[in-house]
């Protein structure tokens, strides 16, 4: 049996020894992570946020205002759509009839104006509530009245 100087143990051992060595040495030496050129882009990145974040807020502030006008002018649009038509309407004798009887209580010659009550009794409502309980002519005559006793 040849005397081999070495075991294989030992020889394994020595040649992981040799590959760890081979590997240690190919591979650069540790740096620092954070490098003059990282450090230098992440303050410029820093720079650009804070110079944008004033002109986008005005930017979204000043769009939110111009919903708010868009909105009001549309609202103001179905305002006058709104009176056009109410003015059309009053433009019509017939409609002017229609609103003069139902508010006014008018009557036209020869009809017999009747006031159908609820059986509530205005008598025992209070003094400022009667008012607002009479036609608006009633409450005519009772002030002229009023202001010929004093």
């Amino acid at each position: 049996m040849p005397a081999d100087r070495f075991s294989t143990a030992t020889r394994l051992k020595a040649l992981g020894e040799q590959a760890a060595a081979r590997v240690y040495r190919a591979r650069p030496a540790r740096r620092n992570r954070l490098t003059g050129r990282a450090a230098l882009l992440a303050l410029v990145m820093c720079s650009l946020v804070v110079a944008l974040a004033y002109p986008i807020r005005q930017y979204v502030s000043q769009r939110s205002d111009i919903a708010d006008q868009r909105r009001k002018a549309r609202d103001a649009g179905a305002e006058l759509d709104r009176l056009r038509e109410q003015k059309a309407r009053w433009q019509d004798p017939e409609y002017v009839r229609q609103q003069a009887r139902r508010h006014l209580h008018y009557v036209m010659p020869g009809e017999t104006g009747y006031i159908v009550q609820d059986g509530s009794g205005t008598a025992a409502a209070p003094k400022g509530t009667r008012a607002a309980l009479r036609p608006w002519y009633d409450n005519l005559w009772h002030a002229v009245d009023a202001a010929d006793k004093r």
